[in-house]
Formats: structure tokens, sequence, C-alpha cells
């Protein structure tokens, strides 16, 4: 599995998770604080897409695993 796969999964894990923990209606809501981590995860999609600069990736190469190309 390349980088850009892990990505793709882990910030979706990561809003998937935050939106659960963080919307009323849900059965595991803890605080509407939550979706702040949300908006931390997408802001940091939409500056990845513009400026190709990805914390995780950065993490991941670190730990040895092989980019997308």
């Amino acid at each position: 599995m390349n980088a850009e796969r892990i990505i793709r999964i882990v910030a979706g894990s990561f809003i998937l998770l935050s939106l659960s923990l963080g919307v009323e209606a849900s059965p595991v809501f803890v605080s509407k604080y939550f979706l702040f981590f949300t908006a931390f995860v997408g802001l940091n999609l939409f500056q990845s897409g513009f400026t190709q600069m990805c914390p995780m990736n950065n993490i991941l190469s670190k730990l040895g695993v092989k980019g997308s190309c």
C-alpha cells in the first residue's frame, strides 16, 4: 500500500470518527468541539491540494512507506 492510499484512509477515518463524536444526534456523542478536529482535517486536505505539503506524508516517509510514484 502506498502513502497516498494510507493518507486517504487515515483522513477519512479521522473525519468520520470526529463527526460521530461531535454531532449531537450520534449515539456516541461526546462534545461538539470534536467538529473543530473535522475542520482541521478538512483544511489540511485543502491546503495540501495546493501546496503538495502534507504532514502525514512526511511521517509516512520517515516510517519507510513508499510514495505513489
